[in-house]
């Protein structure tokens, strides 16, 4: 039997949520050929910010990284919608951008998005691995503290 994207991610001792629905005019994924655009997902929870405000400001590094855990989670629920839950069909994450709302002077911006980052390679070991950008702004949606977006290559 295959294993599921939902006992993979319990396995590490959390949940895959719902889908969050887009606070835009946008989908939460898009496919072109093997590859799978996962848009932006920020830290929410049935349609609530779970961590609003800035890193370095209402919050520190570690729980900065837990928004980006969370953003994480979302995109595997997208992943998962993507795929039927397969996760034999997810060949590897090739590409992770991350978003920081960051509070001025705060520079640890890459050890914020390491929270979504080392949740994909404990799901997928070596082919969780991938380029990344992680990036400081002065906003998000919802005021969220994170917002993570990524590609993955999958197979039929």
């Amino acid at each position: 039997m295959t294993q599921t994207i939902e006992v993979a991610v319990a396995s590490q001792g959390l949940s895959l949520p719902a889908i969050p629905r887009p606070r835009g005019a946008f989908l939460p994924w898009s496919r072109l050929g093997n590859q799978l655009f996962l848009a932006g997902q920020i830290c929410e929870r049935g349609g609530e910010v779970l961590f609003p405000g800035k890193v370095g400001g209402e919050f520190d590094l570690e729980t900065g990284k837990l928004a980006a855990q969370a953003c994480a989670l979302n995109l595997l629920a997208s992943l998962s919608d993507a795929v039927g839950g397969d996760m034999s069909r997810v060949v590897r994450c090739v590409r992770m951008n991350g978003f920081v709302n960051v509070a001025p002077g705060f520079h640890d911006v890459p050890l914020v998005i390491n929270g979504a980052s080392e949740l994909f390679i404990a799901l997928f070991g070596e082919n969780g691995r991938h380029a990344r950008t992680a990036i400081g702004v002065a906003t998000l949606p919802g005021n969220a503290a994170v917002e993570v977006e990524s590609i993955f290559e999958i197979r039929d």
